[in-house]
Order: structure tokens, then C-alpha cells, then sequence
């Protein structure tokens, strides 16, 4: 099993221009891996506001070619499924993805927290952790699970970089250095 965990600070001019950016991340030209996201459910708990949303990503394979010669890793594409919780009096999200492809040969994890900088109001705190555990393919369980961590941990970085891009072009927030 591998570990890893992204923290970040992304400047926020407004909460609501926040959450406008963080829905048009993806699917997005600026990360060919991701090909579509579609909402399957969504509902509001009318006792405490929380807004509740599932999605299903589909994503390119990006296992390289010499990986893939073992025939259960010769798909085009990957799903995950995505579970948000936004709380919008409390200005937090909580996320939790898992892969939906492999299920009988691998665990994928992720949880990811945005909310409202204790420190300053103005920036919003975002941390990431998520597991891999890859079972059945023999010596290759390492190799993949350490490629897989690796690929996740630059997909978060990625989606930061994205994410405040995004907020520049929508409201001219500045870019966290």
C-alpha cells in the first residue's frame, strides 16, 4: 500500500466564485486526462444545508504501454466515482473518490477537505490524502502502486494549478506563489 498527501492555499475573492471555479475544473483543456464528468445524483439536506454530490469521471489510461501488457490493464479508460459534501454556511467541501475500473485487483482512495483559511478569509485551505493498495499482479503490485501514487499526487498539483487559473480568469484572483 502507498500513501501520499497534497496541502495547499488558493487565494478566494468570494466563496460562490470558489465553488463556480472547482465545477469547471474538469473536464478542461488544460488536462487532456480527464474526458468527462457527470453528476449522477445530487440533493440538498433541507435541515442543515448540506449539498450533497456524486460524479463519475471517466479518464484516459495513463499506465504506460509496457505496463499494459498484462491484459486487465489494457482498457482505454478508467471511471472514478467522486462523493462531495458542501457545506456553504460553514464554507467547506469534503471529497471522497475511489476507482470504479480494477475494483477486484485495486483500492484507490482519496479524500480531499477545501475550506476557508483560519489564517486569512481571503484564501482557502485545500489538503488531499489518499491510499492505493494494488493486489494479483505479483511483482508488479509495487511498481504499479508507486506509479499510480505518483500520477495522483501531480493530478492534485495539477488541479491547483487549474483551479487558480481558473479563479484569475473568472475574477482576477491572484496566483498563490
Amino acid at each position: 500500500m502507498v500513501l501520499w498527501s497534497v496541502a495547499a492555499l488558493m487565494p478566494l475573492l468570494l466563496w460562490k466564485d470558489f465553488l463556480e471555479c472547482l465545477h469547471k475544473e474538469y473536464p478542461n483543456p488544460m488536462d487532456k486526462n480527464v474526458i468527462s464528468v457527470k453528476i449522477v445524483e445530487e440533493k440538498r439536506d433541507v435541515s442543515t444545508g448540506i449539498i450533497y454530490r456524486k460524479r463519475i469521471a471517466i479518464c484516459q489510461n495513463v499506465i504506460p504501454e509496457m505496463l499494459r501488457k498484462v491484459s486487465i490493464l489494457k482498457v482505454p479508460s478508467i471511471q472514478l466515482e467522486e462523493e462531495s459534501w458542501l457545506n456553504p454556511q460553514e464554507r467547506n467541501m469534503a471529497m471522497r473518490s475511489h476507482c470504479l475500473t480494477w475494483t477486484q485487483y485495486a483500492s484507490m482512495k482519496e479524500e480531499s477537505v477545501f475550506r476557508e483559511s483560519t489564517e486569512n478569509p481571503n484564501w482557502t485551505e485545500f489538503i488531499q490524502r489518499g491510499r492505493i493498495s494494488i493486489t494479483g499482479a505479483g511483482f508488479l503490485n509495487y511498481i504499479l502502486e508507486t506509479f499510480a501514487s505518483t500520477f495522483l499526487r501531480q493530478g492534485a498539483q495539477k488541479g491547483i494549478r487549474i483551479m487558480e487559473m481558473l479563479l484569475k480568469e473568472q475574477c482576477g484572483a491572484p496566483l498563490a506563489e
